[in-house]
């Protein structure tokens, strides 16, 4: 399980100050593919309980801002069959522009 009660809780009350009003919430969960580059800051967890929204790193080299299907990440695999995991150690640190930016000029994720 990705998430906890805790953790879709945590978003989902993000979600719900964004939608009365503009905010830059930390992230609240670090998702990442042990056998592959691909790694996932998310603060927020609309009312579909699927739709997440956060910054996203495929592995590529062009982390963006963006939404991403809960049911779809816990689906993937990476190349040697491993899911994706949560980091039960991720706290955050800043907000989630702060990551943002920091991606884009690093070109990756670091967290």
């Amino acid at each position: 399980m990705l998430l906890t009660h805790e953790l879709r809780t945590h978003l989902r009350r993000n979600s719900d100050f964004s939608s009365q009003r503009e905010r830059d919430h930390y992230p609240v969960v670090k998702f990442f593919m042990p056998d592959a580059s691909a790694t996932w800051l998310f603060s927020e967890l609309a009312p579909d309980e699927d739709t997440l929204f956060g910054l996203c790193d495929l592995g590529y080299g062009a982390p963006e801002l963006g939404h991403a299907s809960l049911a779809e990440i816990s689906a993937l695999r990476g190349p040697r069959g491993l899911l994706v995991e949560r980091d039960r150690h991720f706290r955050a640190t800043r907000p989630l522009s702060e990551y943002a930016l920091d991606a884009w000029k690093r070109r990756r994720i670091v967290a």
